[in-house]
């Protein structure tokens, strides 16, 4: 069975999912075709992986995109995971399944996002991006996931910089350019990781494939991906970082306000903000602790309330035709110790 050395090595998130796109202007011609289709079916666990990878990557792109007007760090998103067959323990066989003719394919696309109108396409081979070529990139005495964090910090580059980020893949008919036109986003990455925890740490939410609501519906794990990219809005791991470090009485204020911001966010991604009451209605009962609640958050119930008593505010501005404001709608908690400028 082939296995990532590290998944969250292996894959590189350049943002994430949605409901309804902006209109762009399609290409106009069709790139060309791709070199080769897998040749064989995945071995299963690489394939529960590309599941997983998709589906964070489409439901985080929804949060993104969806809440980047109110968002003060903002940058484009281009709607693609690439990942990386040097961090695999098996690339070389896992690179032949996919009918890649080099180390770094395109894992996930989100549906109709930027890249996928832009002509990528799933197990594309990508040769550089930008000026920044593949082949040159050092990996002699490299550790395993190096190579796709020096991509990782280009791609971000160039999307943050320009808006557009230009790709060149190995297509039937030789190497092709496609220049992708990101989608304007909270600055956020969403990624499949190891474990079984949901874990946010001020640029990224990650999540392992053993936590236990992975596989609940979409509005909920979008719920559980919402409480942590709250969290980097907030920007409680810089506040725990200027006060001291993680104490538990102030652990259990910023996951109740990550857990209140959370509706909000996922109002102006087109879900039902209730969806975060009812994963901590499914979710608690058996993870959340009952009378062994961890004293750091509230409990389960607990924390289902202060969600539902978000829903009238969000509803009243969600009535006024311009998106759930919580940038100037929703309040904060009184967190002891040094503010953050800009808090």
């Amino acid at each position: 069975m082939i296995r990532p050395v590290s998944i969250a090595a292996a894959t590189l998130s350049l943002a994430s999912g949605l409901g309804a796109l902006p209109a762009q202007a399609q290409a106009p011609e069709a790139p060309p075709a791709a070199v080769d289709a897998p040749r064989a079916a995945l071995p299963p666990d690489i394939a529960e992986l590309r599941r997983q990878d998709e589906r964070v990557l489409r439901l985080g792109y929804r949060l993104v995109t969806g809440n980047a007007r109110f968002c003060a760090d903002r940058t484009h998103t281009a709607g693609l995971l690439l990942h990386d067959m040097g961090a695999y323990g098996e690339g070389d066989t896992l690179r032949s399944l996919l009918g890649l003719t080099g180390d770094i394919g395109v894992q996930a696309l989100v549906p109709d996002g930027p890249a996928a109108r832009a002509g990528l396409q799933v197990d594309d081979t990508v040769l550089a991006v930008g000026d920044l070529v593949i082949a040159d990139i050092p990996t002699k005495k490299a550790k395993s996931w190096e190579r796709i964090e020096t991509i990782r910090a280009k791609t971000e580059s160039l999307l943050a910089q320009t808006g557009t980020l230009p790709l060149t893949v190995r297509r039937a008919d030789g190497p092709v350019t496609l220049t992708i036109t990101g989608e304007p986003a909270c600055r956020s990455r969403f990624e499949i990781g190891e474990g079984g925890r949901a874990v946010a740490d001020g640029h990224r939410v990650v999540i392992g494939p053993e936590f236990a609501g992975i596989d609940y519906p979409d509005p909920l794990l979008a719920a559980v991906l919402g409480h942590e990219f709250a969290h980097n809005i907030l920007r409680h791991r810089e506040w725990f970082d200027a006060n001291g470090g993680r104490k538990q009485s102030t652990v259990r204020l910023t996951e109740r306000e990550a857990d209140r911001l959370m509706p909000w966010l996922l109002a102006n991604a087109g879900f039902d903000p209730v969806a975060g009451a009812h994963f901590f209605e499914r979710w608690g009962p058996r993870h959340g602790g009952w009378i062994l609640r961890a004293r750091s958050h509230d409990g389960w119930d607990e924390r289902a309330e202060f969600i539902l008593a978000e829903i009238p505010l969000i509803e009243a501005q969600l009535a006024q035709g311009d998106g759930a404001d919580w940038a100037t709608g929703f309040r904060r908690e009184e967190l002891p110790g040094k503010d953050l400028a800009g808090r």
